[in-house]
């Protein structure tokens, strides 16, 4: 399996994102989505207009996407305790390390008797939101190596993941991460702004 970085600085990097969600399920992989900064209905209309409809690989099985800013809201403001335990990022509120989520995300690509789809794939977008959180960065290292162990590794499928802004900022977490992760992954994508600042469109000035 293979561990792919995505990084950006001075631009959104989040169309790379789109394009390996998209490519996986062409290629019929079954993808577990990460999604901590937009909504199902984001990714949904731009999957639409490169050719792929979520709503049919979720209903599918294909995909099985966890709506990060749903799962913090309920968390924040819902009174089900039951449902507490259940949500994967119940480990913000609790102050205790990511295991749910990991747990989430190895059941999720775990092999099943009689399952079509190909390799499994994981993409996270985008996890340094987990820092502005409060997960200490130790703790975001330990998640994304036993996840690259379990779906790399035991899985044989991919890890996809997006780190945003990684050397804009100035901060020593942020960087921490970048540094650490780019150590751990077989392939880095760097998106960019042009130093002239025209990037919105490419006009050769």
């Amino acid at each position: 399996g293979k561990f792919t970085l995505l990084c950006d600085s001075k631009t959104d990097g989040s169309f790379l994102v789109h394009h390996f969600l998209s490519y996986y399920l062409r290629a019929g992989c079954r993808v577990c989505f990460v999604a901590l900064v937009q909504s199902f209905s984001h990714y949904s209309i731009v999957a639409q207009k490169l050719g792929v409809n979520l709503s049919s690989a979720k209903d599918e099985g294909q995909l099985v996407f966890l709506e990060g800013l749903r799962s913090y809201t309920d968390l924040l403001f819902g009174d089900n305790p039951e449902a507490e335990v259940t949500n994967p990022l119940c480990f913000l509120r609790a102050g205790s390390d990511l295991k749910p989520l990991y747990s989430f995300v190895s059941a999720a690509l775990a092999p099943s008797a009689g399952q079509s789809w190909k390799c499994p794939v994981l993409i996270l977008d985008d996890v340094s939101v987990l820092l502005s959180l409060g997960v200490p960065p130790l703790q975001l290292l330990d998640f994304m190596h036993y996840c690259r162990a379990t779906v790399c590794t035991q899985y044989q499928g991919n890890v996809v993941c997006l780190l945003h802004g990684a050397e804009e900022s100035g901060d020593e977490e942020k960087e921490l991460l970048r540094r650490s992760l780019s150590h751990q992954s077989q392939v880095i994508l760097w998106a960019e702004g042009l130093s002239s600042g025209f990037c919105k469109e490419v006009h050769g000035q």
